[in-house]
This record gives C-alpha cells, sequence and structure tokens, in this order.
C-alpha cells in the first residue's frame, strides 16, 4: 500500500537523511551566542566567523546596510562586531547562514520569496518587542526568522507534493500552511517543531515555530509566540509573503495573538499600532533589496 504523503514525510522527518545539517560554523555561533553577553568574547566571535568566507563576505553585506543602523562602512568583523554589538551580530550571522539552507531546485516556489519573508518577520517581530517592552529581543528577531523553517524541510524531503501545496495556495489565494495540510496532511509548523528539535533550538523558538498558527495551543513563551504571529500575519497581509496574496481581511484587534499581548504583556495597551506598520515600511523595502541581492548575484 502505497504512503499517504504525511505518512511519506513523518517517516522521512524520522530519519531526516535528505535534510542537511546546520553547517558546523552556525551550530556553533548559536550555541556560543546561548552565554550571557558577559560571558561572551569578541575575538571569538569574529574567529568563528572567518572560517566560514561565504560567511564572512555576507556577515559584512548585511552589517554594512542601513537595514542594520549602520551608515559608515565597516571592512572586517571585529570591526562589525564592534560597530554592530554582539546581539546585532549574533542576528547578522543566524540570518546569513541560514539563507544557505534551500536545497539547489526549489521548483516553482522561489526561494527568494521565503527568505524575504523570514528576514521581514525577523523585523518586524524585534521591532514589536521593542514596541511592548518585551526584554528579549534578539530572541524575538531569531525565533521570527527560523519561524518558517519546516517550508524548507518540506522543499528538501517531498519537494513534488510540496510543490501542489504551494500551487494550491497561489491559486486559491489561501494561507500556505492550509494548503499544506489540505495536500500533505501537516503544515510546516509541526514539520518545523521536528527539525528545531533535530538542531536544538530551544524551547522558546521551538514553541514559536510550533504554535505561531495556532497561539491558543500555547502553554508557556506566549508572548513570544503571540510577537511572531502577529508578525507574520502583519507580513503576509501587506504583500510580504510567498509571492502569492491571500484573500483575507485582518481586524488585528480579534486576532488570538493580539489578545494574548494585551493579556499577558501591559506595555501593549499603549502602542499606537496603525503607526507601527507604517513605520516598518522602509526597513522591509531595504529587506528585500538585501535578500535579493544574495541570490540574485551570481556567487
Amino acid at each position: 500500500m502505497t504512503d499517504s504523503p504525511r505518512e511519506k514525510l513523518l517517516r522521512k522527518l524520522g530519519a531526516l537523511d535528505q535534510m542537511p545539517s546546520l553547517p558546523v560554523v552556525v551550530t556553533q555561533l548559536l550555541n556560543y551566542f546561548q552565554k550571557p553577553v558577559d560571558h561572551q568574547n569578541l575575538s571569538e566571535v569574529a574567529h568563528l566567523i572567518s572560517q566560514d568566507e561565504s560567511l564572512a563576505v555576507r556577515c559584512l553585506q548585511l552589517a554594512n546596510s542601513p537595514l542594520y543602523g549602520r551608515y559608515q562602512a565597516v571592512e572586517t568583523i571585529h570591526g562589525a562586531i564592534v560597530a554592530l554589538g554582539l546581539r546585532r551580530m549574533h542576528e547578522v550571522a543566524a540570518s546569513v547562514c541560514l539563507l544557505k539552507m534551500t536545497p539547489p531546485a526549489a521548483s516553482a516556489f522561489d526561494p527568494v520569496f521565503f527568505w524575504e519573508h523570514s528576514m521581514e518577520c525577523a523585523l518586524m517581530s524585534r521591532r514589536l518587542a521593542h514596541a511592548i517592552s518585551f526584554p528579549h529581543s534578539d530572541k524575538a528577531y531569531l525565533a521570527g526568522l527560523l519561524h518558517d523553517i519546516g517550508v524548507i524541510a518540506h522543499l528538501w524531503l517531498v519537494p513534488e507534493e510540496f510543490g501542489q501545496a504551494f500551487q494550491l495556495a497561489t491559486r486559491d489565494h489561501i494561507p500556505l500552511h492550509e494548503a499544506e495540510l489540505s495536500v500533505l496532511g501537516v503544515t510546516h509548523a509541526e514539520t518545523g517543531k521536528h527539525l528545531a528539535e533535530r538542531w536544538r533550538l530551544g524551547p522558546e523558538v521551538t514553541t514559536v515555530i510550533a504554535y505561531h498558527h495556532e497561539v491558543l495551543r500555547v502553554s508557556e513563551n506566549k508572548v513570544l509566540t503571540a510577537i511572531v504571529t502577529i508578525a507574520d500575519l502583519l507580513c503576509r497581509m501587506n504583500k510580504m509573503g510567498y509571492g502569492f496574496s491571500e484573500d483575507r481581511q485582518v481586524d488585528l484587534s480579534e486576532e488570538p495573538a493580539f489578545a494574548c499581548l494585551m493579556n499577558h504583556c501591559a506595555m501593549s495597551n499603549t502602542v499606537d499600532w496603525a503607526r507601527l506598520t507604517f513605520e516598518m515600511e522602509g526597513y522591509l523595502q531595504e529587506v528585500r533589496r538585501l535578500v535579493s541581492m544574495f541570490y540574485r548575484v551570481p556567487q
């Protein structure tokens, strides 16, 4: 008897024999940045990044972008860390490394749109975290960046079936996770949870990956999950998703994630949400330019 797409995917996830592991440098960096900032050493971080020439070059490109607050050029990894700080350099390194994770052939699904959305969501998540005085804006950025990594697993493990799901979402203008559930029997959120556990991304980020479409199911890390859920929704509703539009009207005040922030974060009630989303437009344009540059320029 032929396996269903869900059974096929879950079997492959169990072995993950076709999925690449995180590059060694990325794993080392992510583990290193788990340390308290006062236990991190600038020279050690610079050394780790410099071990991968491609990573170092791209980190400098991103570090010199106005997107990260730089208007004067930095020419060395050491200089970039001094200019940006260790926390921001963590964001830069993670962003650059994860751009490499898409498979060589992604059929009709354009990886540029995927990484644009991921970085847009990361930036929006960080901005929301600042706005509501969430104390871990770096975690919000990383969780926003990684929230859709299950899509990468689908591209590696079940590319044909995922292509069908993507075509369904594009044709019917429905959310990608709904199309995945219809075609694959599983969403990128569930797949992403497996991948996050394999990569040992930590319980907070793993929770966000698993429940960013089902925030009401979250028992811990509610605020972080709600931040990324709202950021993801705002990006998708502003045509900053996966290259297609969704036919959906959104009233932010009626979203479960918004209610979660109102209930669990007192500062959320003081935010001018309309102004906040308007201010993000300039940042998001810069994200598009940078990610397109990473993909379109011959390596």
